[in-house]
């Protein structure tokens, strides 16, 4: 049931008139608990409450379908302006953005020169830039992309998949250039010939993961909401006495803020994934696909 659930939401994530039907009638139904807001004043305001309880943030400006040149332009335009709303702010944030926003799968020059404008604003503000990692299909283009950028830019990061087959490869490669990752589980349906079906794989390859990148030269980030995943990373964190500035933990805004707190209150470092705008209905789709449970907040937001 859940296997089915799960198929459904990540189907609806990929409908475009549900999308444009979503942008229309703004955060309802539930969607408000994890999306800050539509505009980037009401991020910063989320980042500053984040800030006062001790973790970190990185801020994404939600979305989806890229179609042309000009909308690609306007999601560039987006990342530069939540680039100077963080600098201007003084707020500890980095910008997560996805490539495909940027005109990807239009032009791969024509995203290589909005990746360029975007790491040299931020780098010259000193701010992180997290590159998503999305579909199989966009998996070694950008990875491509980004150890290019990561040979000229400091703080960029790109993420790793461990439900991919390829992920343990990829992550030795990115270890030995002292590249900084984020490690997910993956959220996107994949056919069993390029990403493992079953959870308990996925779960062992997200420790080898673990057990590969943390003691590298690279920051680790552990973006997981799994307590079997927090416990195994911190027994390597202590094996090899790492400094905090060699890993932080990353979770997703509105889901187990109990656990964000309790490890913030352990003195780990944290970060949260917080996203923002009003193309949010994908991502939400994708959140209900990874927890079924979250379905009732839905519900109840249909009742208020």
């Amino acid at each position: 049931m859940e296997a089915a659930m799960r198929s459904f939401f990540l189907h609806l994530a990929q409908n475009r008139t549900l999308s444009g039907m979503a942008k229309r009638y703004g955060l309802r139904y539930g969607a408000q608990r994890f999306v800050a807001g539509e505009t980037v004043e009401s991020a910063i305001e989320t980042v500053r409450k984040m800030n006062r309880n001790g973790m970190g943030v990185t801020l994404d400006h939600l979305g989806e379908f890229v179609e042309d040149e000009r909308d690609a332009r306007a999601s560039t335009d987006f990342c530069l302006h939540t680039l100077e709303a963080i600098h201007e702010a003084g707020v500890n944030s980095s910008l997560s953005l996805k490539m495909t926003q940027l005109g990807l799968d239009i032009r791969k020059d024509l995203c290589h020169q909005h990746m360029l404008e975007i790491l040299d604003y931020a780098s010259a503000r000193d701010i992180w830039v997290n590159i998503d990692m999305e579909d199989f299909g966009h998996c070694q283009i950008t990875l491509d992309l980004f150890r290019e950028f990561a040979a000229s830019y400091q703080k960029v990061q790109t993420v790793i998949q461990a439900y991919l087959y390829r992920s343990e490869k990829d992550v030795e490669e990115l270890a030995q250039m002292g590249a900084s990752i984020r490690i997910v589980k993956g959220a996107y349906k994949e056919p069993a010939t390029v990403a493992y079906p079953e959870k308990s794989d996925v779960d062992n390859n997200y420790k080898r993961l673990l057990d590969i990148h943390l003691p590298s030269p690279g920051l680790t980030s552990i973006a997981t909401h799994d307590e079997n995943m927090i416990n195994h990373a911190k027994q390597v964190i202590a094996e090899h006495g790492l400094s905090q500035d060699k890993y932080e933990f990353q979770m997703l805004f509105g889901i187990r803020s109990d656990l964000q707190e309790q490890l913030a209150r352990e003195g780990y470092p944290v970060r949260i994934y917080v996203p923002y705008g009003d193309d949010w209905y994908g991502y939400f789709m994708r959140r209900l696909a990874e927890r079924p449970a979250n379905v009732g907040f839905v519900v109840r937001g249909m009742f208020h």
